[in-house]
């Protein structure tokens, strides 16, 4: 048989890994050729593909594979029509798979990607194909439904937490009034930033506020907020979702018109929820702010992987071949926790529908009474996701990559 593979949306730290599930999980499984989309859906519609075969061919490379942060093959942000509107799109594309000979196609990505899965899938129910379509879950957001996280996740809080332990390190040198406010991503879900949490500890008392999309926010009662904790507090590091939310539904970082248009999935581009929550302390306060906005070294900081994220998401790259052996089509790979403690988490197959086009957020009952800080229920839930360590390949001093020119 032959196999495809793609990666789409934004990059993770482990989404190389699971395309190294993929091709290894093919290889074993017989697949002639695996064949790898330059930028997704998008470059599959100009056959802009590489062969795997030729490019992974010794375990040193798949293990600097695994050790490479963002997209090996490259993303696209491409959204496909309904095949109803825009049926000649659907044909290339059957066209292309049926000139390579494709038996399986896997695409890594989001909610987005799982939407693509969706739709190819049932085009091909449509017209008879025997292609087998099968998704696998990637993103840092940890915001698809019914798995029980997503892969990226692990690393992208593992990185948040840290960040989080070596600002109050750097903040409590200083005896004066300060706070310092923390933009982490997540538009309508805060699982990355609910990943503050995990710096709390005996050697760090982590973040003073914790604020997700999923909890009430006004204005007013943010600077209360901060008010009683100036009182017995010189210096407060303050967690925000990007997607802080108002309660007549406008994001936060609207208030200073600094929005930036939609994407290609009609979601609106924000930025600036710290620097305009940082200038109004400053203002109501009189006091010494600072704005941080993470942005995308959350994500791709390979320097700070979790190692269970990279096996776990290179299993589940595996678990979706092995469901498109078994015949499975219009599916997508899960991961279903057993346990806490001992962490124990296997993976699963469900329908593509569970998951496209859907969003899970941080269960209510996981964020404390004022909504600025999360429950001993979600600690339980993360802490064993950024357990272990990765450490790069070296190289002059950096680490290493592998580059697809």
């Amino acid at each position: 048989m032959n196999v495809v593979v793609g990666q789409s949306g934004g990059p993770t730290v482990a989404i190389n890994a699971s395309l190294a599930g993929v091709y290894q999980a093919a290889i074993k499984a017989g697949a002639d050729k695996v064949y790898g989309m330059r930028n997704g859906i998008f470059g599959f519609l100009q056959e802009r593909l590489v062969v795997l075969n030729e490019l992974l061919c010794d375990e040193e490379k798949i293990e600097l594979l695994k050790r490479t942060p963002a997209c090996y093959l490259g993303s696209c942000r491409y959204k496909l029509k309904a095949a109803e509107v825009a049926e000649e799109e659907y044909q290339k594309i059957f066209e292309i798979l049926k000139k390579y000979e494709i038996d399986c196609f896997f695409y890594i990505g989001g909610n987005d990607s799982m939407d693509t899965v969706d739709k190819l899938s049932a085009y091909g129910k449509k017209i008879g194909s025997s292609i087998r379509f099968v998704g696998v879950p990637k993103t840092i957001d940890n915001d698809l439904m019914v798995t029980d996280h997503t892969p990226g996740y692990g690393s992208a809080a593992k990185f948040v937490a840290t960040v989080i332990k070596e600002l109050v390190r750097d903040t409590e040198i200083y005896d004066l009034k300060a706070v310092t406010i923390v933009e982490i991503m997540g538009r309508n879900s805060g699982w990355l930033t609910a990943a503050a949490a995990l710096a709390k500890g005996e050697d760090c008392n982590g973040a003073d506020m914790i604020l997700l999309p999923e909890a009430p926010f006004t204005m007013e009662s943010f600077f209360e907020k901060i008010e009683a904790r100036l009182k017995v507090k010189n210096n407060l590091i303050i967690a925000v979702s990007e997607g802080v939310k108002l309660p007549d539904g406008r994001y936060v970082c609207e208030l200073a018109d600094n929005t930036q248009g939609e994407d290609v999935f009609g979601h609106k581009q924000l930025t600036g929820t710290a620097l305009f929550l940082a200038d109004a302390c400053a203002k109501r306060f009189g006091i010494k702010t600072r704005a941080i906005e993470l942005s995308t070294p959350q994500r791709a900081s390979s320097h700070l992987a979790s190692l269970t994220d990279i096996e776990e998401s290179c299993r589940v790259g595996a678990a979706a071949v092995e469901a498109a052996v078994r015949g499975e089509s219009g599916v997508a790979a899960v991961f279903v926790r057993a346990c806490n403690k001992p962490y124990c988490c296997e993976t699963g197959v469900v329908d593509i529908h569970e998951i496209a086009n859907l969003e899970k957020t941080v269960p209510l009952a996981w964020i404390n009474e004022d909504g600025t800080d999360l429950t001993e229920e979600y600690l339980d839930y993360a802490r064993p996701l950024i357990q272990g360590e990765l450490t790069p390949y070296f190289a002059d001093g950096l680490p290493k990559h592998l580059v697809l020119k």
